[in-house]
């Protein structure tokens, strides 16, 4: 499945989509990711082939291991070697390919035109360093803001993701915040080059369910105001539901489904994204009625299934599915899977 520019148009391997050319700043083609083990070789993302257009706000979802973090690790080119490396494949940011451009491109890349918010803040903020010193460490590095320009613009970002006495509280440590503040700092920290794109790995996994909401609504204020593209990774496709114009459903280190957000979640057309549709809480539905669970688990990545790596979880399995992988194919405007069942004929969820 290649990616190829026609025009106004953009074609997934043969399948054409309707897009502006113009309004692309990332795209993403047949992305092989590889770990080397004593298991094997472990295939994290294998062919993944994707695009993101300027200000746009895409979710990339799936399971846990199939292969999300690695994928948004692999643009920015932290991959750790060994036993990790980028095997194929090209990453195109703004017509530069990542993957050929030098170490000294991509410092100035990353924090600054791509920035990421990682997983687990408390683990990716410095305990030892004020919050002060770690935003303003890249307003001066890649702004060439002096000290006191850096503090202002600190204090102006911390105001920007909802932080109160800004000013005095940029003078504190991390373990002085909450881990909904401590994501408001990774946030602001991302934002605070003014980036084209932001990569959000699972912002909202250790904060509750209110918070969530609070980061949510912030990432997509700033995209407004800003304009910046926004790819947020998660595993619960409730998260996204409200924040995101298009959803690409990961399997396996695979694309298995993508769709604008409206029409994936009122028409699902791949076993798994209806799976992992019916495992979230619905108001609309019957208080004692239980949440479906897809069975079994995601497979090892380094003894992936013969065919379609979903197959041993698939109600709908065939044998054609045991003995061959399929492909990304066009059901609708927009809207492709990779599935041979009729889609016609799945339930809902």
């Amino acid at each position: 499945m290649v990616f190829i520019a026609r025009g106004t148009d953009f074609w997934v391997g043969s399948v054409k989509m309707a897009t502006t050319t113009d309004e692309r700043i990332l795209d993403v083609k047949e992305l092989r990711t590889y770990f080397y083990t004593q298991e094997g070789e472990v295939k994290a993302v294998d062919g993944l082939s994707y695009h993101i257009n300027k200000g746009e706000s895409v979710g990339l979802v799936g399971e846990s291991a199939c292969g999300k973090s690695v994928s948004a690790l692999s643009i920015l080119r932290l991959i750790p070697y060994p036993p990790g490396i980028i095997v194929g494949g090209e990453i195109f940011f703004q017509g530069q390919d990542l993957l050929k451009a030098s170490e000294s491109d991509m410092r100035h890349i990353r924090g600054n035109r791509i920035a990421m918010i990682f997983q687990e803040p408390t683990t990716s903020l410095n305990p030892v360093l004020t919050v002060k010193r770690q935003i303003s460490e890249a307003l001066e590095l890649h702004r060439g803001m002096d000290k006191e320009a850096s503090f202002h613009e600190t204090v102006r970002l911390l105001k920007l993701v909802g932080i109160p006495d800004a000013e005095q509280r940029a003078q504190d440590y991390p373990f002085q915040f909450s881990g909904g503040m401590q994501q408001r700092i990774m946030i602001a920290m991302a934002l605070s080059c003014d980036p084209a794109l932001l990569i959000a790995d699972e912002p909202t996994t250790s904060v509750d369910v209110t918070v969530q909401a609070q980061l949510l609504e912030i990432l997509a204020e700033l995209r407004d105001r800003l304009g910046t593209a926004v790819l947020i990774i998660t595993h619960n496709l409730g998260v996204v539901a409200r924040y995101v114009d298009r959803v690409q459903v990961m399997y396996a280190g695979r694309l298995v489904e993508t769709a604008p957000t409206d029409e994936l979640y009122s028409n699902p057309k791949h076993p798994y994204t209806i799976g992992l549709l019916a495992s979230v809480p619905r108001l609309d539905s019957e208080r004692k009625k239980s949440l479906r669970v897809i069975t079994g688990l995601p497979p090892n990545l380094a003894r992936l299934p013969g065919g379609c790596a979903f197959h041993p979880r698939c109600e709908y399995a065939m044998d054609r599915c045991r003995v061959e992988a399929p492909t990304l194919e066009k059901i609708s405007e927009n809207h492709l899977r990779a599935c041979f069942y009729d889609a016609d004929k799945l339930k809902k969820y």
